[in-house]
């Protein structure tokens, strides 16, 4: 099964283009998602982060605003944080990968929004990345409820440049130009793959 990993910095239209791949049939992995229902009520990072962070806990779930407040400028937490949740989230995407092994998938998209600053694209047989010009991402972000001008400037900066990932990508959605013009571009996409074989997910199977 060949493993995409799609990417784009914040604001770029990458949920919208997970969608586009799921119409087609591509099942998507979603590591916001998986997060979220480590997070709820019976989630596995329930108790491991009550056993640290007693305080993000409310009615059995995590509390994410909480949570932030445990962690936010406090490096050694963060690190804390980590040790717990991306052990997890592992474990819930190899169950994904394997469950649509089982099922006969030929490809898998992998949507991961910090691709390429967490070294993702080793993880992956391809990468896609969606991107817009600056000006529009920026719109974008700010009509987001509980979002400024520094938050969005703080975010931003964190994140591998926009030239930069679609320098390194493999396959480039252009979100500006309309939802028919993405949609095109992923069926495209989608066709080319499936020529392809994946290499990488043996591997990570071989290894845990």
């Amino acid at each position: 099964m060949l493993l995409i990993g799609l990417t784009g910095s914040i604001g770029m239209g990458k949920s919208e283009t997970a969608k586009m791949f799921r119409d087609l049939g591509v099942p998507v992995y979603d590591a916001d998602a998986a997060v979220h229902k480590l997070y709820e009520k019976g989630g596995k990072a329930v108790e491991p982060l009550r056993a640290v962070f007693p305080a993000a806990i409310m009615d059995d779930a995590v509390d994410r605003k909480a949570l932030s407040r445990c962690v936010i400028g406090l490096p050694d937490e963060m690190k804390k944080l980590e040790a717990i949740v991306h052990p997890l989230v592992g474990e819930a995407q190899m169950d994904f990968l394997r469950e649509n092994m089982a099922a006969g998938h030929a490809m898998a998209v992998l949507d991961i929004p910090l691709l390429y600053e967490t070294g993702g694209e080793t993880r992956v047989d391809v990468v896609v990345v969606v991107s817009a010009p600056y000006d529009i991402q920026k719109t974008r972000v700010l009509a987001r409820p509980d979002m400024d001008e520094a938050k969005f400037a703080a975010i931003h900066a964190k994140q591998v440049p926009d030239a930069e990932k679609r320098r390194r990508a493999d396959f480039v959605v252009e979100s500006d130009k309309g939802l028919d013009h993405a949609r095109a571009q992923v069926a495209a996409i989608v066709e080319v793959l499936k020529t392809r074989q994946g290499k990488v997910l043996k591997e990570r199977l071989r290894t845990g």
